[in-house]
């Protein structure tokens, strides 16, 4: 199956598969028949349909809608999550204070009385976030 982002200006739209029997000619993939079935299917829709891959790399990443898709390098960037982050050399978002720590405190199996980790944007830093099970514990004894 071959996957197409409808990209308008530079924000990806929606995401659609189309079938091998469509884009494929003696074996060989071939984006612009993927591309030209869709504008048949869909001819009022505005925007350029790109190809994109699910269970390949191409491109960067396997977009979404919202997400951004780089004219001149030709890659898909996911939107960006803060405005404080910036894109790194590998095209990816990076917070200020550096990458997610990987702490955890409480059991790795269960994934219980542990902590995640969320990003405060008005202070710029990474805080530790309640785990489910530790609030609906919390909230047993504030009812």
């Amino acid at each position: 199956m071959a996957h197409f982002a409808l990209v308008d200006g530079t924000i990806v739209q929606k995401v659609l598969v189309v079938g091998n029997e469509i884009t494929t000619v003696d074996g060989v993939e071939d984006e612009q028949r993927g591309i030209d079935f869709l504008k048949e299917l869909f001819p009022d829709e505005t925007g350029d349909w790109v190809q994109c891959s699910y269970n390949r790399n191409t491109r960067n990443v396997y977009p979404k809608i919202g997400d951004i898709y780089d004219t001149e390098k030709d890659i898909f960037i996911e939107a960006k999550p803060f405005p404080s982050w910036v894109l790194n050399a590998d095209n990816m978002w990076e917070s200020p204070a550096g990458p997610k720590p990987e702490e955890f405190l409480g059991n790795e199996e269960t994934e219980e009385n542990g902590y995640d980790w969320t990003w405060d944007e008005p202070n710029l830093e990474w805080v530790k976030a309640i785990s489910r099970e530790q609030l609906e514990r919390l909230a047993q004894y504030h009812l």
